[in-house]
């Protein structure tokens, strides 16, 4: 039968001369709710004997240290053994919270920003690193053919373009409509609505035919590559691969990036036919423009310049939401949430980078005389 920890009180001559004697095992398996009866008891103490302890252990020897150091009580007849676990566990203190010094709101937002500052910028190099050992892994593939995984390429290439070409074509398809109309609203007032084809075809061939389709491909691929190889490094798969000999950057992030820079030129184009056919079903309806007359008058109007706009900017679009998503993928460490927390990271830099360089390409090319 197994013997609980107990407690008498022994009153004492004056008030505040009570004595507290613990008896019976103080062990983890045999305290229960003693420490719950101790924390109840509102008897005058001056001191605890621990003279009928029978058996202490670290957890004992810490419930009694605690219960004296709150009230100020002495402690006595205690064995060597108790005597040397109360000198472990009264050696521990308990560290207080520390505030951490007030500073000036000035301050402290200045400071706030020099750490992100240094965070992005340590961030960066590590990405021109990882970039780096992506063109070496690239080089490697093409100086060994027979290193390289075409069947995880092909994989990609279904994943990243075969499997996004419904959502992407009524993305499209919409974003024509809704060029075409709001468009032929603006252009009514001055009567140039027959203008809203040079509108469509230039605007969709040029900026957002291949700008939405990395928009999407990076919320779809680009999250799911982050997602991918964070599991992998999550579940120790990584780590495995290197303990074989096989390189990480070779298996996982080079069938991907390639699958994105081939599949992305030729979603983009779609993309912006597509976008071209909604503006001429709509124009059917409320301007009064044939479709066939819609789709003729494009080819008139959209220079071919465009068109190799389009097809220069979606390799480097594809190589930024590729490379984010790997990148951002091998950083995870720790746990679930930071896998959650590298995907959208992945997303948000890969949409936020394709928006500035589309910004600094609408530049360039009206630069060199590709208005």
């Amino acid at each position: 039968m197994r013997q609980w920890a107990d407690f008498t009180v022994l009153e004492g001559e004056g008030p505040g001369a009570g004595t507290l004697v613990l008896k019976g095992p103080l062990r983890i398996h045999s305290i229960g709710n003693l420490e719950t009866r101790l924390a109840a008891l509102d008897t005058p103490l001056a001191g605890i004997d621990l003279g009928d302890v029978s058996d202490i252990d670290t957890t004992g020897a810490w419930l009694v240290a605690n219960y004296a150091q709150g009230r100020g009580l002495s402690i006595t007849g205690q064995s060597p053994q108790a005597e040397a676990l109360l000198g472990a566990v009264g050696s521990i203190g308990v560290e207080e919270e520390v505030a951490p010094p007030w500073q000036p709101f000035g301050r402290r937002t200045v400071g706030e920003l020099g750490a992100l500052v240094i965070g992005w910028g340590k961030g960066l190099v590590q990405a021109l690193g990882f970039l780096g050992e992506l063109i070496l892994a690239i080089g490697q593939a093409f100086r060994h053919p027979s290193q390289f995984r075409r069947t995880a390429l092909i994989h990609h290439m279904q994943h990243v373009g075969i499997n996004s070409l419904w959502i992407i074509g009524l993305m499209s398809f919409l974003i024509g409509i809704v060029i075409a109309q709001q468009g032929a609203v603006q252009l009514q007032q001055f009567g140039a609505e027959i203008y809203t084809v040079n509108l469509t075809g230039r605007l969709a061939m040029r900026e957002l035919g291949i700008l939405m389709t990395a928009i999407m491909v990076a919320g779809r691929s680009g999250s799911a590559f982050a997602a991918q190889i964070g599991t992998m490094k999550l579940t120790e798969e990584v780590d495995a691969m290197r303990t074989i000999g096989v390189s990480p950057m070779q298996a996982l992030v080079v069938p991907r990036v390639l699958a994105a820079m081939i599949m992305l030129p030729l979603l983009g184009f779609y993309s912006a036919v597509i976008a071209i056919i909604g503006g001429a079903f709509i124009s059917s309806f409320a301007l009064d423009i044939p479709f066939w007359t819609f789709l003729q008058r494009t080819q008139e109007v959209v220079p071919i310049t465009d068109v190799w706009v389009g097809l220069v900017k979606a390799p480097v679009f594809a190589l930024i939401v590729a490379l984010a998503g790997c990148y951002q993928g091998m950083q995870v460490t720790s746990n679930s949430e930071e896998v959650g927390a590298r995907t959208t990271q992945a997303v948000v830099t890969a949409i936020f980078t394709v928006m500035v360089l589309d910004a600094f390409f609408a530049v360039f090319f009206t630069e060199i005389g590709w208005k």
